[in-house]
């Protein structure tokens, strides 16, 4: 049997504890897989000498993507990598909701603002968030109301001044009351899914560190949420030898599932909230291992 790479990143004051991690190893190995756990800036690690790597818990990669991408791509020569480097470059740039809208998925209006064309054109008559396009864990995210423009203005000039664009979205909400939905896909099948809570507080300035997944719960999904996720996976450019995906939903103001965000690199897996799961996602890995 192959030997199997889950990749992870270096533990840090902002990083978040992989806490399906473990649980994951431990049952590829009780499968009699060779599994460990690697960081994908080890610059010691043979990556040529597993058969499968498969992205888990990367969760530095949004403040340093050119070289995480870069390790993809070298990764990608030398093993199978799952998800495979086309579909992570595409998806650590969350410009990709404007290819989504144009497939005719249902998103959450997004506007983008790169650095060098200012700061102008903030909404006036709604509230409204800012957040990287590559980001993760509500970092650098915040909301506001037009009151606030002087302030939002001030997080705009920060994102510019560090190399970020950033995609201002209308705070819809619907969040407040039904949170967002986590549709899990793992091997091409829904695996389960989560609802949470509002994460963006109003006054929370954008570099507080936030708590990424409040009141998380187990849910089950309507009939409408499974179409829009399976529409949103659907438009993922050449999706050939994808192993897993998170799609992330809330409601928009006809009370219909919009497509918030659509995970493809490192998706919390929530396995401590569906630990009947944990099988599921082992066998999976384990069919793409000896799938080359």
């Amino acid at each position: 049997m192959p030997r199997i790479a889950l990749v992870t990143c270096r533990p840090g004051p902002e990083i978040s504890v992989d806490r399906d991690l473990p649980v994951l190893v431990a049952a590829l190995r009780a499968a009699g897989a060779e599994a460990d756990s690697v960081y994908w800036d080890d610059e010691t690690v043979d990556w040529g000498g597993y058969g499968l790597a498969v992205i888990r818990s990367t969760w530095d990669y949004s403040w340093r993507a050119a070289e995480f991408l870069a390790w993809a791509e070298r990764c990608g020569k030398l093993t199978r990598l799952a998800n495979p480097v086309g579909v992570v470059r595409w998806n650590a740039d969350k410009r990709y909701l404007g290819d989504l809208a144009e497939a005719g998925v249902p998103v959450v209006p997004t506007r983008y603002f790169p650095p060098g064309d200012g700061v102008d054109g903030l909404p006036v008559d709604h509230e409204y968030v800012i957040k990287p396009t590559s980001g993760a864990g509500a970092r650098f995210a915040a909301r506001y109301t037009p009151d606030e423009h002087e302030t939002a203005v001030r997080h705009l000039t920060r994102m510019h001044k560090e190399g970020f664009t950033a995609m201002v979205q209308p705070y819809l909400n619907s969040i407040d009351t039904t949170g967002e939905r986590a549709l899990q896909f793992y091997g091409g099948h829904l695996l389960h899914a989560s609802r949470k809570g509002a994460v963006l507080t109003p006054g929370t300035p954008y570099d507080d560190r936030k708590t990424a997944h409040p009141d998380l719960r187990p849910w089950t999904p309507t009939p409408a949420e499974l179409t829009t996720a399976e529409q949103a996976l659907t438009a993922v450019p050449n999706p050939t030898g994808l192993l897993y995906a998170r799609v992330d939903l809330v409601d928009g103001e006809d009370g219909q599932p919009r497509v918030m965000e659509l995970e493809l690199v490192e998706p919390n897996l929530f396995l401590s909230l569906h630990p009947a799961s944990v099988p599921r996602v082992a066998e999976a890995i384990l069919a793409a291992a000896a799938n080359p």
